[in-house]
């Protein structure tokens, strides 16, 4: 087990929702995946969650769907056998019907009652509501939508505040300018190499809503480096990315830090974003991520960074 911190490090206040985060969230789409019921795989999965859950971040973030629900399960088993640290929590998203694609309000309650189950709780802090692209905006904000769902389920306080997490821009500013969310997820969007979201999030500010700012290392390439020639959200690296993110190795070299630092930092250092979700999948980058985060950037890198000019996005919204 990593560590233990008695008080998260460096809790700040989640927009205007009451609620505390770290600048670092712990993400878990990949915990649990494979594992069975008391297999060997569970016992390793619950152990890395004990370790979340005791570690030196206030939240950790989940779904109903992450690893077809094994995810929030073994997040469970790790709360009924040890508990949760002073200050940790554990935040969830509503998800559609695995099988049918439904999104509604009915289905909103289901997904909160499915993820309240695994994890043994009668109320979780903080509820998104998670891809919602099998309907429509319209369809989700008609009566009997599933934003009727979230709200009834914040009215009725089984939820302390509500989210939109989802990754298409031009979306998720319609979610936001409902003004029924109290924080906006985004992610892959801003980012070394992509800011699309800027607006989106500069708007949710304005709005009092938290920020996270999910995928800072694009799911790989920024992590891996342009020589991986690894995926950026969840697609194929062009030349004209890798070539930039080579030019980003440069400058980190220059200035004495490696890439990942410097893509996590990005995200660390904007006043727009709250806390960053960094996905983990062993005990050991827990304190890898802690590591990074009190690594010190030279404020000339960010110069230069500035002189590189715009990144070469793949991502159209």
């Amino acid at each position: 087990m990593t560590e233990q911190v008695s008080t998260p490090v460096d809790p700040q206040q989640l927009g205007t929702t009451g609620l505390t985060a770290s600048p670092i969230t712990l993400g878990t789409t990949s915990l649990g995946a494979g594992t069975k019921p008391d297999d060997d795989g569970e016992a390793t999965a619950v152990g890395l969650a004990t370790a979340m859950l005791h570690g030196p971040y206030a939240l950790i973030d989940t779904s109903n769907n992450y690893a077809k629900g094994r995810s929030e399960a073994v997040l469970g088993l790790a709360l009924r056998g040890n508990g949760a640290a002073p200050g940790r929590s554990v935040v969830t998203k509503v998800d559609q019907d695995p099988e049918t694609g439904v999104f509604d309000r009915d289905r909103v309650r289901r997904s909160f009652e499915e993820s309240c189950e695994r994890l043994g709780v009668e109320r979780i802090p903080l509820l998104h509501l998670h891809d919602p692209y099998s309907v429509t905006f319209d369809e989700a904000a008609a009566p009997g939508g599933a934003i009727e769902g979230m709200l009834e389920l914040k009215d009725q306080g089984l939820v302390d505040a509500i989210g939109i997490a989802a990754g298409t821009v031009s979306l998720m500013r319609r979610y936001v300018g409902t003004g029924a969310f109290d924080v906006l997820l985004t992610h892959n969007r801003f980012t070394l190499v992509d800011r699309s979201a800027l607006p989106l999030i500069e708007d949710a500010v304005e709005r009092g809503m938290g920020v996270f700012n999910a995928a800072p290392f694009g799911g790989g390439l920024l992590a891996r480096g342009s020589a991986s020639g690894a995926t950026y959200a969840y697609a194929d690296s062009p030349p004209e990315l890798l070539d930039w993110v080579a030019r980003v190795e440069k400058l980190c070299t220059e200035h004495g830090i490696n890439l990942p630092t410097a893509a996590l930092h990005f995200s660390l250092k904007s006043p727009l974003i709250d806390s960053t979700v960094v996905g983990i999948s062993s005990t050991g980058r827990i304190a890898e991520l802690e590591r990074i985060r009190t690594t010190e950037v030279p404020p000339s890198f960010w110069d230069g960074l500035d002189n590189l000019g715009t990144p070469p996005s793949t991502i159209s919204d």
